[in-house]
């Protein structure tokens, strides 16, 4: 960009040389003086914001533009005159970066606190990272950036950090039990903690693409717990070890002469029975066949028929199972980009008053399942 000179307008572009700018502010330091007729070149990737006399007063997309102010060359410094040779008609432009930022971290700074209904109350660490970008420019300076004339992806990622692990306490709480079926659940605890964070981060015009679960560890203590029931599976196999053993010392007896294998034949004999009365149960259930453990069924909030516990879907009124999101009025269960309910026609981004605990009389937001005054569990209103 061209200093605030007197003759000549303005060019304005900008480039990001570092990959981590979110938003480039032109003039880089104070306030400018963009002449009439200045021109603007946004790239595919960018969008820019014009602000004059201190509001936005336009959003241009990839193209050239000619920017359209009261200040004229020349003339424009000879009515600036009564304000110290600076014309008070400011003019800025803050070329805002639409790429995905990737590999932004967010992890626990302190322990959270979850409920766990077979190890009872355990502190959780956990970790990973998510991706954002920017959908809506005005309104990501006007609530993040403000008037600073650099803003990057590090300034950031410690506060949207803070807001994931918030979500994150929130979600395990109401969708997970224990923490021993935690490590199979990743994919599915990350793919809904992102559609619970879509509105908190749609608030600053920011749009989360991807989010991924690296780890959610507990203390140590519980850690060693968790693999001692592992171990457990291991078990069941103990008697065929046992009997593998016996038989093959009972042939290296047999090959041996002397005291010494006379007394070992002797031991393997009254070992025998023992080994034949385990032998039997494990022989019969080999017959049999492995069990197969199907999972419990359970009743279709619609139509009432049994589904497995794991399914998604209905089998026989293709009813959604999961529940994403519910509409506030019927309870109806909701796919993530629903902007009406289906079955009673509400729409979802009418603004409801905030909910108030019976219990304590605390203030809570709207759609919250338990009170952040005493802890107590909401309930939902018909």
């Amino acid at each position: 960009m061209g200093s605030n000179n007197v003759f000549f307008l303005e060019l304005l572009e900008w480039f990001d040389e570092t990959g981590k700018e979110m938003v480039h502010r032109l003039p880089e330091s104070g306030s400018g003086e963009i002449k009439w007729g200045a021109q603007c070149t946004v790239r595919d990737s960018q969008a820019a914001v014009f602000y004059y006399q201190g509001k936005a007063a336009d959003a241009l997309g990839p193209g050239r533009h000619t920017l359209k102010t009261h200040n004229l060359p020349v003339l424009n410094k000879i009515l600036s005159i009564p304000w110290g040779m600076q014309s008070p008609l400011r003019a800025e432009v803050y070329f805002v970066n639409l790429k995905t930022f990737t590999d932004l971290r967010w992890g626990t700074r302190d322990p959270v606190a979850f409920k766990d209904q077979s190890l009872g109350l355990v502190r959780l660490r956990a970790f990973g990272m998510f991706n954002v970008r920017v959908v809506q420019p005005v309104l990501f300076v006007n609530t993040l950036v403000g008037t600073q004339g650099v803003y990057t992806a590090t300034e950031i990622e410690e506060y949207l950090s803070k807001v994931v692990v918030s979500r994150l306490n929130d979600y395990l709480g109401e969708n997970l039990t224990s923490i021993l079926d935690l490590p199979a659940l990743y994919t599915e605890t990350a793919a809904g903690l992102k559609q619970m964070l879509k509105e908190d981060f749609s608030h600053f015009g920011l749009a989360l693409t991807h989010l991924y679960i690296n780890s959610i560890t507990p203390p140590p203590e519980v850690q060693q717990a968790m693999d001692d029931k592992s171990k457990l599976a291991l078990f069941d196999d103990m008697g065929k070890l046992m009997a593998m053993k016996a038989a093959m010392a009972l042939e290296k007896a047999a090959e041996n002469q002397g005291t010494a294998g006379n007394g070992m034949g002797l031991g393997m004999g009254l070992m025998m029975p023992g080994l034949f009365a385990q032998a039997a149960p494990l022989a019969a259930a080999q017959a049999r066949g492995p069990a197969t453990a199907l999972p419990a069924a359970q009743a279709c909030p619609d139509c009432g028929q049994p589904v497995q516990a794991d399914a998604r879907f209905c089998p026989h009124c293709g009813h959604q199972l999961v529940v994403f999101q519910k509409c506030p009025d019927c309870g109806k269960n909701l796919p993530p980009a629903a902007r009406f309910c289906s079955r009673c026609g509400k729409g979802l981004d009418t603004p409801r008053a905030a909910r108030f605990c019976p219990f304590c009389g605390v203030k809570n937001l709207d759609g919250a399942t338990f009170c952040n005054g005493c802890g107590e569990k909401l309930e939902l209103k018909d």
